[in-house]
């Protein structure tokens, strides 16, 4: 199974339509028709099913067409990297982001580098952890940042400087607005949004035993679309401070939980992971940002900025 043949497969996949993908592919319709049925008949099985004037994707071309675009992907950032080697002015850099307003800390990391390293070029997936580290793990991530402890087993991981804490944000006009924190006794029987991540691992640990007594009305990968949801009054957002505009003005606010609930941020890597030359370089330049002496540089430099 050859890489251009999957390139074939991925472009007819996409245009639905074998004369469009043949003109994309600059090559002929019998050449990609030819590249089509020799790799249905190398592994066996019907990809695609052909229409008048389209064509559809059987469940073993979706299986296949999933896997092929990691496949691709992968080997495109293979020649980035090797052509990178001898670039002493860039290269590209690929992570995998969880939210959190500490990633603010990650993009004037790049801006920095950017600044050493003018031709630098950065590619950000944007996810939750399942989704981030299933990509680190496949190979297609320089970093990935998580918002749990890593498995030491598997992954490197250099701590973010500070934690993030939860809280509730909800319509300014609620009730629960007059108070100063959130208990978990407040939100029993109110419809709550939450990432999947959060609800099972971490407002259980704050909770306690009143967790048997909250109910999830939906879970949100991304917290500002969740922020939507609750201005119009569907629900209440468990979810981190600084991801969801609650300034003066904005009417939502954000209200801390009591007792404390923090989750610390991790920058990870696949243990015994080779980098590229910016990868490396990138790494280096936020273990120094990241230590305490760092962080007193990078304090002076916020307040000239």
């Amino acid at each position: 199974m050859e890489i251009r043949t999957l390139r074939y497969f991925l472009a007819v996949a996409r245009e639905e339509n074998m004369t469009r993908a043949a003109e994309l592919l600059h090559v002929t319709q019998p050449t990609l028709s030819k590249a089509l049925r020799a790799l249905e008949e190398e592994l066996g099985k019907k990809l695609f099913t052909r229409q008048s004037f389209s064509i559809r994707l059987t469940d073993e071309g979706v299986l296949l067409r999933n896997r092929a675009e990691d496949l691709v992907t992968m080997a495109d950032r293979i020649e980035r990297e090797f052509v990178s080697l001898d670039d002493i002015t860039g290269g590209d850099l690929y992570l995998g982001l969880a939210e959190s307003w500490q990633i603010g800390l990650l993009a004037r990391q790049i801006r920095r580098l950017r600044e050493r390293f003018p031709d630098l070029r950065y590619h950000i997936t944007s996810g939750d952890t399942e989704q981030v580290a299933e990509k680190l793990d496949k190979g297609l991530l320089d970093f990935a940042v998580l918002a749990e402890t890593p498995d030491p087993r598997k992954y490197e991981a250099l701590a973010f400087p500070e934690a993030d804490r939860w809280g509730l944000v909800f319509p300014a006009g609620d009730p629960l607005a007059r108070k100063d924190a959130i208990r978990a006794e407040d939100l029993i029987g109110l419809p709550l949004f939450c990432s999947g991540q959060g609800w099972e691992k971490d407002i259980p640990l704050w909770a306690g035993e009143q967790m048997a007594k909250l109910r999830l009305e939906g879970s949100f990968r991304l917290s500002y679309n969740a922020s939507l949801f609750a201005r119009e009054g569907l629900g209440y957002l468990l979810t981190f401070d600084r991801l969801v505009d609650t300034s003066p003005g904005s009417g939502m606010v954000f209200r801390p939980l009591t007792p404390a609930l923090e989750t610390k941020l991790y920058l990870v890597w696949k243990r015994y992971q080779t980098f590229s030359p910016i990868a490396e370089r990138f790494l280096e330049q936020l273990r120094i940002s990241f230590s305490p002496a760092g962080e007193k540089r990078e304090e002076g430099r916020g307040n000239k900025e």
